[in-house]
């Protein structure tokens, strides 16, 4: 029987995949298309792409998931293929896997509003929401499920609780900082520190707090907050930064940090502690075949000379 992944993370460091709309629009997905609909429109397309991420040597494969929440799905007029859609992205990971016994991770992102008293959100509404897709996506078997690019505790605080009343084995809390305008220090948007984060995250339930994206969110920053995380809590982390920071070319953002340059920076947030270790937005398979060299070593070094 295979680990529950916070548990599987305590034995060795494990990989995840990288981005999806990066690949997505090289499918060719048109700007401004619902990506997700593609678990049902282009099934074959989305598990190409996450065969490569396989290849690559990823442990574990983010479902195509990220906004198909109601609240996302209803900008695209197909709320009703909630369940649809999830299930499909589950399965479409699954089968990308193959043989290999890897972690299908369901993705939820933010759910677009503003939660009330500061929006017009309802808090209710927002956990009826949340839970309705992570039960989607427990329902087709899910390993764990990731909520991500979050800036609000809570919001995030929210839907953890949501993920863990649909019965989701593992919840993964991440949240997406900037760096400060001085380059001293790591926040979000919404004015959230990951050592706050780190706290109120593990006593809301999180099995595994995690950052992704963010401006400025390189695997050195990736480094420093999950440094902040480890002396708040005492929950396993995992780190997803961006491919570098983006350049506009065309009205586009584009990432240009190579594979060998992100990979340079693995030790160091490794050395700091992360459990499970990704990227984000500009990355691709390579990103991922990269980062798998450098934490086969870090395993192989730590099991011949345990601590």
């Amino acid at each position: 029987m295979k680990k529950l992944l916070h548990k599987a993370v305590l034995e060795r460091r494990l990989v995840c995949d990288g981005a999806m709309g990066t690949e997505l629009m090289l499918a060719g997905l048109e700007p401004g298309g619902c990506g997700e609909l593609w678990n049902l429109t282009h099934r074959e397309r989305i598990l190409e792409i996450q065969r490569r991420y396989v290849q690559a040597g990823a442990d574990c494969l983010l479902t195509n998931t990220f906004g198909a929440s109601r609240t996302m799905l209803e900008r695209h007029g197909c709320a009703d293929k909630v369940q649809a859609i999830n299930h499909a992205g589950v399965h479409i990971a699954r089968e990308a896997f193959g043989d290999i016994d890897g972690y299908v991770l369901g993705d939820i992102g933010p759910l677009g509003a503003i939660l009330e008293p500061y929006g017009d959100l309802p808090q209710e509404t927002a956990r009826e929401v949340y839970e309705e897709q992570a039960r989607a996506l427990v329902e087709a078997g899910a390993d764990a499920i990731i909520i991500e690019t979050q800036t609000s505790i809570e919001e995030l605080g929210l839907a953890v609780e949501a993920a863990r009343a649909a019965g989701a084995p593992c919840v993964i809390a991440s949240l997406a900082y900037d760096l400060s305008m001085d380059k001293t220090f790591y926040v979000t948007m919404m004015g959230v520190h990951p050592d706050e984060a780190a706290r109120q995250l593990e006593m809301k339930g999180a099995h595994i707090v995690a950052l992704n994206c963010g401006t400025g969110m390189e695997m050195s920053g990736a480094a420093t907050v999950v440094e902040h995380y480890r002396k708040f809590c005492a929950l396993p982390t995992m780190v997803q930064p961006n491919a570098g920071l983006p350049t506009l070319e065309k009205g586009k953002a584009v990432y240009k940090q190579l594979p060998e340059d992100m990979a340079r920076g693995v030790p160091q947030v490794l050395q700091a502690g992360a459990n499970i270790v990704g990227s984000c937005c500009g990355s691709t398979p390579e990103h991922t075949l990269a980062i798998r060299r450098i934490v086969d070593e870090f395993n192989l070094s730590t099991a011949k000379n345990p601590s």
